[in-house]
């Protein structure tokens, strides 16, 4: 085992020993480095006044990626490279082409969010070139500005990348910070702490596995985009944490011909790109999934292991047909993931077991698939509902199969049984279809919050079914009030 934490804060490597398993980033810079650009707002990832660029080896190369400092722990940034606004600057004191073009496009009022947007602009500059305005407002739908209003931002955004000379960017040489970073790269198990909390963080997959063995009642962390929010707004106490995300092999996508094989530690921006493509709807539900910040860090695997009965990602995949691979110290098993959901807060996983992937099979010839989340902002919010469907008729018009499943309308996410049995064999017609959405009523009991009421939910649900139905027989239909409207005829 190695016994301190490494990784580069800009230029400089540092090596921790005592590290509190839950010190967040946003903490340490503060407090103990006084770097103080970084910012608290929220301290849930939501406003993106902490953004920093964290960047990490991908393979042989350096991905550079924005995240949320206030719920990302110190010592989930072993073996990488931490960048603050304070690392813009040049040798001269000249400021960076990002930074100049906030200035030149009057960006800034108050200040306060204005680090984090520079933060979250330098990872698209460092990544991207010439992005577009829908890019452009994705990558910033996670920054929050209550006083300069968000155009002379996006206007800054097309600007960089025609400012050269007013500062030197060393960090854009990715084969030299390659070679730094795989400098650090080793297959020992990271464990450091302090007071007798112990953060543990293996390199492979055997490793992981027996360490949960040996601690069964450690707390599991792969992006702590939840488990953050346990210790900034609950203030848990976590004796020790065991982060998947040095498990390299757990952060793979498999083609296997017939299905995708999705590591489970693979984080959504990661996953967005290989769904898309078998699922064009599937990806823009995650394109919806929280903020560029937070699809960073959040896993697949995680979203499903955290049983949430509103995570995004579970009816999508439980309407695919997914199936679960789980692993407990050498023995694994595969189930299908509608199985693994038991009851609210309960899931199919003995102690020392976790999700080692996800298997997500490719669509069947015309195959229908559509995925839709209803919440009350369209960016970055918690679903109210999430409904998706997949279809397949048969050559007279009738439903072979189908798949109906839902997010916030129970416990847990589940199919939707009664309606599907009302499809399947008969025509895909508006008639049958609105006596599926009568038997909805018998397949879910969904209850009110804040968020929804067990009404709205009840009315919601019933009428995505009839969204889908205009969707997959009115090429001509307008459904999309927002997001790709081309999704609506795919």
């Amino acid at each position: 085992m190695r016994q301190r934490l490494r990784f580069y804060l800009g230029d400089e490597l540092r090596e921790i020993g005592d590290v509190d398993p839950t010190l967040t980033v946003l903490d340490w810079l503060r407090l103990s480095e006084r770097r103080v650009g970084t910012k608290e707002g929220c301290a849930e990832g939501d406003c993106g006044a902490c953004t920093v660029v964290v960047g990490r080896l991908d393979g042989d190369a350096v991905r550079y990626e924005a995240v949320n400092a206030c719920i990302r722990f110190l010592a989930t940034l072993d073996g990488c490279l931490l960048l603050t606004v304070e690392h813009l600057k040049g040798q001269d004191g000249a400021l960076h082409p990002v930074q100049q073009a906030m200035v030149d496009c009057h960006g800034s009022q108050c200040g306060f969010c204005t680090p984090g947007f520079v933060m979250s602009l330098l990872a698209l500059y460092l990544n991207e070139e010439k992005p577009d305005d829908r890019r452009i407002d994705d990558a910033l739908a996670g920054n929050l500005c209550r006083c300069t209003g968000y155009a002379p931002i996006v206007r800054a955004a097309h600007a960089m990348y025609g400012i050269g000379g007013q500062g030197s960017d060393r960090f854009a040489d990715r084969e030299a910070w390659a070679d730094r970073l795989k400098a650090l790269r080793d297959e020992e198990i990271l464990d450091v702490g302090t007071g007798g909390r112990r953060f543990l963080a293996p390199a492979t997959v055997p490793q992981l596995a027996q360490l949960l063995l040996d601690h069964p009642g450690a707390t599991i962390v792969a992006g702590a985009t939840d488990v953050g929010l346990w210790v900034t707004k609950f203030q848990r106490v976590l004796a020790t944490v065991i982060h998947t995300g040095r498990v390299g092999a757990l952060r793979r996508i498999e083609d296997r011909g017939d299905a995708l094989v999705i590591g489970a530690g693979v984080t959504y921006s990661e996953a967005a790109p290989a769904i898309a493509a078998l699922y064009p709807d599937f990806g823009e539900l995650i394109r919806r999934i929280g903020a560029e910040q937070v699809r960073n860090m959040g896993t697949i695997g995680g979203n499903i292991a955290n049983g949430s009965p509103i995570g995004d990602t579970p009816p999508a995949l439980i309407a695919c047909a997914a199936t679960l691979r789980l692993r407990r110290g050498d023995e694994t098993r595969e189930l299908p993931l509608e199985a693994f959901f038991i009851e609210y807060g309960r899931q199919d996983r003995r102690e020392g077991e976790f999700v080692e992937a996800v298997i997500l099979p490719k669509p069947g010839p015309g195959e229908r698939f559509r995925a839709y989340k209803i919440a009350k902002r369209f960016d970055q919010d918690i679903s109210a509902v999430c409904g998706a469907f997949r279809l397949r008729l048969d050559a007279d018009g009738r439903v072979a199969d189908i798949r109906i499943a839902f997010g916030g309308m129970a416990g847990t996410p589940r199919r939707a049984a009664g309606a599907e049995a009302a499809l399947r064999g008969r025509d895909w017609s508006e008639e049958t279809v609105r006596e599926a959405m009568a038997a909805l009523s018998g397949d879910f009991t969904p209850l009110s919050d804040w968020r929804a009421s067990a009404g709205y939910r009840s009315m919601v649900a019933a009428n995505l079914l009839m969204k889908f139905h205009i969707e997959t027989s009115d090429p001509a239909a307008d459904t999309r009030l927002a997001g790709d409207r081309r999704l609506a005829h795919a």
